[in-house]
């Protein structure tokens, strides 16, 4: 077999969960794969020449970001013919030590059910002390800070690697 060729599709509000995508990326080109990044938002090409496709969403009041879940739905026919994984992140402080432990949302859950997803995980998230908006803004009081484990991300992208190879 040939080069793996991996697309990584991210819904990021304030970063973090971009960042987490290039992260994956990263741990899958250490991993020999060929790695496409991009937004959720913008119109994807061919999915068909992707060996697997990594879609992550931020997670905020318990609902997946939305040009993540636009994207599942607007790609769902040539997801169904992939092997597709999903990560969500956000988890803080305390909570976001056992994020790997941390199920889909029940909106996530009903995505993967309609493409058939392989997997999921979720990963701790980042808060920027100087983030802007009223709810992020309190809550970066308390909870600023960077949860994103760049182990979790290698190990996770090793179980995607080890379940295709």
């Amino acid at each position: 077999m040939g080069v793996m060729k991996a697309l990584v599709v991210y819904g990021s509000k304030l970063g973090g969960t971009e960042g987490l995508a290039e992260m994956i990326g990263q741990a899958l080109t250490e991993l020999q794969w060929q790695v496409t990044v991009r937004s959720a938002a913008v119109k994807q090409h061919d999915l068909g020449e992707y060996d697997a496709v990594v879609i992550g969403g931020a997670l905020y009041a318990g609902r997946w970001h939305k040009d993540a879940r636009r994207f599942v739905r607007r790609e769902r026919e040539a997801l169904r013919l992939s092997p597709v994984w999903l990560f969500s992140s956000g988890p803080l402080g305390e909570s976001a030590e056992s994020a790997v432990s941390i199920g889909p949302v029940a909106q996530v859950v009903r995505l993967m059910a309609d493409i058939g997803a392989r997997g999921h995980a979720t990963f701790g998230g980042r808060l920027s002390p100087d983030v802007t908006g009223f709810p992020a803004r309190a809550m970066a009081k308390k909870m600023s800070g960077d949860w994103r484990d760049d182990e979790q991300v290698r190990s996770w992208a090793k179980e995607i690697t080890a379940e295709l190879c």
